[in-house]
């Protein structure tokens, strides 16, 4: 999606005055009165319930550990960044202005500007560690660019919150090449040095993070470089394409997608082939016969795309592409998870039929079958698409802390909350969807408060306070049987129907017939670029392999492989293998039957021991009397348990 500028024109002072005096007083304004998307974003921090007027408790604000944390997890966003900002920095200085760059849930990481300036911006909290999505401070920058996933100026009054109006600002997403919004890059300084060349320059920022983020994964694999002039290829300004061996659009930049008109969605979704309507093995043949070959494609508008495919570090004849061979190309993410087993087929053209529905759907399956991978897909794939994908799993949170983390909570509301309080995982999927991954391990008293929120669709954080309305597709996913789980009194029957919009069984990977392609398309995953593939002896053990950690145990497999081979190995073999798979695949089958079912039946007491504690309430005597053993038994079990996680 091009970006477009939001916000504007500026409205007059006396036009914000008018404005926000029928926003606070009716909740509406005068269609044309201010542009509607200033508008809209009012309207939003409204309904966040912030007041205008006045200092806001609450606001979140890391602390020096989680901002560490932080910048040390989204390491690939800062490292390509910095420079870039520092360039920014020298062209903003002695303009009382700073240059940030936030995450994709707005959280500001780091700075670079004038300190003059930052001792005002750190009266008003823009300051490293703070949060500035629009529902803690209200319309912009950095925010609502976030929510409108385009560059924005929000200048002076334009502001929600009265006491940023001293502030002019302008932001752009930084978008990663698989599609998805990362960050922001804002510069924002005292309103009288608003300048209309800010946000253009923020903007060939945030391009410039987005190239070296997609030099920096695909640098090594094959590339399409575009542009409308052939002087264009290979400046900031080229549209980048990166292609899997078998010719996959696998990540692109902005400008590649605006030329070609595809949505984000396509990444992943779409062949070169398809997109480009050229023939790709041709293409590599020629430019490994004449390297740094330009192409030029006809485009529907008359004019033409100059085109120039590079094969990254290695050599022309090291990589192959072979013809695509399937009968449609994957229109979707949800396609995409078609590999040509007849199951899988099954449950995505059901998993299709609902996507664009207000219908819940529970996932279900043995655990490493990729639920969560699904979840997204249909995601992905559905009107929401654009929106958070908020995912919690149930089973790896205490259970002091799930309520919280689920419903948020007010400043104090229990001994060690957070200063600035939280609004809660069901907030932050407000307008997305909300991925509860094995919900048959949430507390009784939980589904209790889960059910009214569903059925209310409004949360109360803990603490207390005014409900807070929510729109979300609810995606859910377990690996017990929750018929079973409701006949033993664990968990809720009416939760159960409620959740239970259509149910769909995904199946382990020992029953799936497409293997084969999976591993295809792991490797070109967990090793982009390399041109992997297994020894026919690896291929054939595989095969007759039971793999009982299912998807997850092959992906890490997988990976661990290609760290292990060396440049020069023709493929994956024996060598390369971790030594317990090795060890796994050469055993004879029916040591490896009587493995599997001693590995199901401690799981299957691991599951017991786990649920009789849950049942009593974290009481161990009564857990115990329950299982019918004594308690020092159960101690034993339970250090057993801790040791194998």
């Amino acid at each position: 999606m091009s970006p477009a500028p939001a916000l504007a024109p500026r409205p007059s002072a006396q036009q914000l005055r008018e404005a926000r005096h029928q926003l606070l007083d009716t909740g509406a304004v005068t269609a044309g009165l201010i542009d509607p998307a200033l508008q809209a974003s009012w309207q939003r921090s409204r309904a966040f319930g912030l007041a205008p007027r006045g200092r806001m408790p609450g606001m979140p604000h890391a602390s020096a550990a989680q901002l560490a944390r932080a910048l040390e997890h989204r390491h690939a966003l800062v490292s390509q960044a910095r420079p870039v900002m520092e360039f920014l920095s020298e062209q903003i200085r002695g303009t009382d202005s700073i240059v940030f760059l936030a995450d994709s849930q707005g959280m500001l990481l780091c700075a670079l500007g004038d300190d003059g300036f930052a001792e005002r911006a750190a009266r008003v909290a823009l300051r490293p560690g703070a949060i500035w999505h629009e529902q803690w401070r209200g319309t912009n920058a950095i925010g609502t660019a976030l929510v409108e996933e385009a560059a924005v100026v929000v200048h002076g009054a334009e502001h929600y919150l009265e006491r940023n109006s001293f502030l002019t600002c302008a932001a752009s997403p930084i978008v990663d090449p698989a599609g998805q919004t990362i960050g922001v890059l804002d510069i924002s300084g005292g309103r009288r040095s608003h300048h209309c060349h800010t946000l253009g320059l923020v903007r060939s920022g945030a391009r410039m993070i987005e190239h070296q983020l997609f030099e920096a994964r695909y640098g090594g694999g094959l590339q399409l470089r575009l542009h409308t002039r052939p002087e264009g290829i290979g400046s900031v300004t080229e549209g980048l394409l990166a292609v899997s061996e078998d010719g996959w659009l696998v990540g692109a930049n902005a400008a590649a997608l605006a030329m070609l008109g595809l949505p984000r969605g396509m990444i992943g979704a779409v062949t070169a082939e398809r997109v480009l309507g050229i023939d790709l093995a041709g293409l590599l043949a020629a430019s490994g016969r004449t390297p740094r070959l330009l192409r030029s494609l006809p485009r529907e508008d008359g004019g033409a795309l100059w085109v120039r495919l590079d094969t990254g570090r290695g050599s022309a004849l090291a990589v192959s592409v072979r013809p695509v061979a399937a009968p449609a190309p994957a229109a979707d993410a949800l396609a995409a998870l078609d590999r040509g087993d007849g199951t899988m087929q099954a449950v995505v053209a059901r998993a299709r039929r609902v996507v664009d529905k207000p219908i819940a759907l529970l996932l279900q399956g043995e655990s490493g079958v990729g639920k969560e991978v699904f979840a997204r897909a249909c995601h992905a794939s559905g009107p929401r698409q654009a929106r958070p994908f908020v995912a919690v799993n149930c089973a790896a949170l205490p259970e002091t802390l799930i309520e919280a983390e689920l419903f948020g909570y007010r400043p104090g509301a229990y001994t060690g909350a957070g200063r600035e309080g939280s609004p809660g995982r069901i907030r932050e999927a407000d307008g997305g969807t909300l991925f509860l991954d094995e919900i048959g391990d949430m507390p009784l008293a939980l589904q209790a408060r889960l059910l009214r929120v569903l059925q209310e669709r409004q949360v109360v954080p803990l603490g207390g306070g005014q409900p807070v309305a929510v729109d979300f597709q609810l995606v859910c996913a377990t690996h017990r049987r929750l018929r079973d789980e409701v006949a033993a009194g664990r968990f809720r029957e009416d939760l159960y129907y409620r959740i239970n919009g259509l149910t769909l069984q995904l199946p382990p990977l020992r029953e799936r017939t497409d293997l084969p392609a999976l591993v295809d398309a792991l490797l070109q995953e967990v090793a982009p670029g390399q041109d992997m593939q297994l020894a026919p002896e690896v291929a054939a053990a595989f095969g007759r392999y039971r793999w009982p950690g299912n998807l997850r145990q092959l992906a890490n497999v997988l990976r661990t492989a290609c760290a292990l081979a060396e440049d020069g190995d023709p493929a994956i073999g024996w060598a390369q293998l971790p030594d317990d798979i090795a060890e796994e695949l050469n055993r004879p089958a029916a040591g490896r039957e009587l493995h599997d079912a001693d590995t199901d039946l401690r799981q299957q007491a691991a599951r017991a021991v786990q649920q009789a504690v849950q049942a009593a309430h974290g009481n161990l005597s009564e857990a115990a009397r329950r299982l019918g053993i004594s308690r020092n038994t159960l101690y034993r079990k339970l250090r057993e348990l801790k040791g194998l996680a």
